[in-house]
């Protein structure tokens, strides 16, 4: 296998997680604000709702209105998460809620960097290696990227509500190519979703490569 010119890689689940689960996140959010509810069906909500929500990407949208859009898009995940613990009528401001949930987010708070993380960004920037963040998250990944002490090794981040196109959607990876001036053969693509990351980029040309984190 030789040597990729850039390598891209998917940001949760694969540079960082969670810290505890994102049920515990937004348990913990909501007590500071008077609701109390169990994290593990919290946990079980939002996965629900997470899974049955639209991709999370906004073609038709123009660049400026596109924070609006993700605002809104995580919003409604929160929503129907809280009303299917049954606590949502409890919160006496939803929307004061859920933009400290939001803002949480953007924080290293929940986050957590893998131990391997830094060692291979590490051994691949001394090896001239370009890389690249790719990822079906939103706009907060450069604040998440840049407390986490992640941000200075990447020369380039490519995320779906900015393409309009979510991964395994061709488009994304071909945008995110352009931008080191690659072609599809010479790049790796490293993610912990099999379908997104490893199926995704092997449809696209790149040498996808599985991290499977939770046989680990």
């Amino acid at each position: 296998m030789g040597q990729p010119k850039v390598i891209f890689l998917d940001a949760v689940g694969t540079l960082f997680g969670v810290q505890g689960s994102v049920g515990e996140a937004y348990a913990r959010v909501a007590g500071q604000f008077g609701v109390a509810c169990e994290a593990p069906a919290v946990d079980q909500a939002f996965f629900a709702a997470f899974k049955a929500a639209d991709p999370m990407a906004f073609p038709d949208s123009e660049p400026t209105d596109v924070p609006h859009q993700e605002y809104l898009w995580w919003e409604a995940i929160a929503r129907q998460t809280f009303d299917q613990v049954g606590v949502l009528p409890q919160f006496a401001s939803f929307d004061d809620f859920f933009a400290r949930l939001y803002a949480h987010f953007a924080t290293a708070e929940p986050w957590f960097v893998y131990p391997d993380t830094l060692n291979s960004l590490q051994r691949w920037r001394a090896k001239g290696i370009e890389l690249g963040v790719l990822s079906n998250f939103d706009s907060r990944i450069y604040s998440v990227l840049d407390v986490l002490g992640l941000a200075d090794y990447f020369q380039s981040v490519t995320i779906s509500t900015e393409v309009g196109a979510p991964k395994p959607d061709p488009l994304i990876f071909a945008t995110a190519l352009q931008k080191h001036h690659c072609t599809a053969k010479d790049a790796w693509h490293v993610g912990d979703s099999y379908k997104e990351d490893y199926q995704g980029a092997t449809a696209a040309g790149l040498k996808g490569i599985w991290l499977n984190r939770q046989r680990r």
